[in-house]
């Protein structure tokens, strides 16, 4: 594989195709679109499904029909659009039917903006729509991580008929990186035995969302949170650097925690010890992980997001009371920049 100059927005929309992609329903919203306006062109060079629906609503409920299928199916969109998607998004997860939902993160509350921002923490990890579910969430921080983890997103959907949603702030989906895209993948798996194909031959199969009996209502919620047991215990995925013997730990995702590791850089030049841990998934987040590293000799924990503090709950959950979690968020789609960082570390390493 060579390396190509590549688009954040693109190189999801191209990594989705080699992945086996079969059907893209959507409908464009910034700073997303140039990831509809690729496969409106790619998809149909292909034979393969491409549609830009009316809304949002219509788009998420598209995929919803096409998932029951057992096709590889994805929706695209931002904070707003998420929004409207979230029912959508419930009844899929009632129906156990996996999807791959790419949300590029844009500055809000409300209309917003459409700068960078990580504000959809909380709408993706904890309410994509009612019921006691979570999708799996992965967060990417340069446009290789938006390629493999946009394969990654399909594999894991299929493996436990679930939503996977890919959390990329608007600057992974604006930004231009040489990246390696993977080859493609010929989707050419057996049909699902859960599928809606056509009954003839066979008996009749039924996928929905309504449990009208309390029993059995709370049966499959039992499967739902046993599934979700499994996922919490195996999926957990975080990078990490220079957290052997750190004093001082920052914890930012995405874009932010590619940032921060060059103030972490910085500050390791100057003798400071601090270390970085940057969660590659939000939801199940890497809190074993996080626990073990404050027990190596952190005494100090700095969390860094582009919001008003959302990820610094999990990170708080995580430590357990075990060192102090202090926050600095920038919003409104202002970027933190890494001299911003490195004052706040040193900062709090004054206070160590």
């Amino acid at each position: 594989m060579s390396r190509e100059l590549l688009k954040g927005n693109v190189a999801m929309a191209e990594a989705a195709v080699r992945a086996g992609l079969d059907a893209y329903y959507g409908y464009p919203i910034t700073p997303q679109t140039e990831m509809l306006e690729y496969l409106s062109r790619r998809m149909v060079e292909l034979g393969r499904v491409f549609l830009q629906a009316e809304s949002e609503v219509a788009a998420i409920n598209m995929v919803y029909g096409a998932a029951c299928t057992g096709v590889r199916v994805m929706t695209s969109s931002s904070g707003p659009g998420i929004s409207l998607m979230q029912e959508g998004m419930s009844y899929i997860a009632g129906s156990e039917v996996p999807c791959v939902i790419v949300d590029v993160m844009r500055g809000g509350p409300g209309l917003g903006n459409i700068l960078p921002a990580q504000g959809d923490y909380f709408q993706v990890t904890r309410s994509a729509g009612h019921g006691d579910f979570h999708p799996i969430v992965l967060a990417p921080a340069s446009v290789q991580e938006a390629i493999d983890f946009t394969t990654l997103a399909f594999n894991l959907a299929d493996q436990y008929r679930h939503i996977v949603i890919i959390a990329a702030d608007g600057l992974i989906g604006q930004m231009m990186e040489p990246a390696e895209l993977p080859p493609m993948q010929m989707n050419a798996k057996e049909p699902e035995t859960w599928a809606l194909t056509g009954a003839r031959g066979r008996q009749k199969r039924m996928i929905t969302s309504m449990n009208l009996e309390a029993e059995v209502a709370e049966a499959f919620n039992i499967k739902l949170q046993n599934r979700l047991d499994v996922i919490r215990s195996t999926e957990h995925r975080c990078a990490e650097y220079k957290t052997d013997e750190a004093r001082l730990l920052v914890v930012a995702y995405g874009s932010v925690g590619r940032i921060a590791q060059s103030a972490v850089e910085a500050v390791r030049q100057q003798g400071l010890q601090v270390g970085l841990l940057r969660p590659q998934t939000l939801y199940p987040f890497p809190s074993d992980r996080l626990a073990q590293v404050i027990g190596q000799g952190v005494t100090d924990i700095l969390v860094v997001e582009m919001n008003a503090g959302q990820m610094v709950e999990d990170v708080r959950l995580a430590v357990n009371g075990q060192a102090p979690v202090h926050f600095y968020g920038r919003m409104g789609g202002v970027i933190p920049m890494p001299e911003e960082i490195e004052a706040i570390i040193h900062e709090r390493y004054e206070k160590l």
